[in-house]
């Protein structure tokens, strides 16, 4: 049974990409076929798209085998998987283009890599956070999470995938890319609402239940 979400909650995201089929394979061995979909699209994009998403995990073990499936499925590494202050990940590129960081705030495994995801964020690069933050909170969106002009996350109760917004070359640097890049995001988000395109240029679009 198909549960209606909120409107002001992520219903889907779709990446833009040259050939669908290879992205659905490329996205299925990953592990996350079930969080994005694909459709077909050439607009014109070069550079930095704007944004990441991110797979939060339990363990390192865990961040391992999602980045070793996306390189064994033909993504490029950013970041090699290393220990951090904050934890444990890295950063790598599908081969569509999209930016993908898989991170745990552990540093020590407690089980076997079950490839088990906890949270899916989509984090957008903007040029003003405070702005978008408002521009998002208009349209009925609820922070969860806001430290000053840095970053914001959303609410997101009923919904698989959290968004989260950061100061564009913020978001670049962390992972491990120039800011510099114009064009097409080459990604659409769907909500059960009226659609609308954000001051950064991300477009929203109306889903069904």
């Amino acid at each position: 049974m198909t549960t209606s979400k909120s409107p002001t909650t992520i219903a889907s995201l779709i990446l833009e990409v040259p050939d669908p089929t290879a992205a659905e394979a490329f996205y299925a061995a990953f592990g996350v076929g079930d969080r994005v979909g694909v459709r077909a699209a050439e607009a014109p994009t070069a550079g930095f798209r704007g944004y990441t998403l991110s797979l939060v995990v339990s363990q390192p073990n865990i961040v391992d085998a999602f980045v070793g499936a996306a390189l064994d499925g033909g993504a490029t590494t950013l970041k090699p998987a290393k220990k951090g202050f904050w934890g444990y990940g890295g950063v790598v590129q599908a081969p569509d283009g999209a930016i993908w960081k898989v991170a745990t705030s552990s540093k020590k495994n407690t089980g076997p890599a079950t490839r088990q995801i906890d949270d899916v964020v989509l984090l957008l690069g903007v040029e003003d956070v405070k702005a978008s933050r408002q521009f998002y909170v208009d349209r009925g969106l609820e922070v969860a999470k806001s430290f000053g002009r840095k970053y914001v996350e959303f609410a997101a109760p009923d919904s698989q995938v959290k968004l989260a917004l950061y100061g564009r070359r913020a978001l670049a640097k962390d992972a491990g890319v120039s800011p510099d890049g114009t064009g097409s995001h080459r990604i659409v988000v769907g909500r059960e609402a009226a659609p609308f395109t954000d001051p950064d240029g991300f477009e929203w679009e109306t889903t069904s239940a």
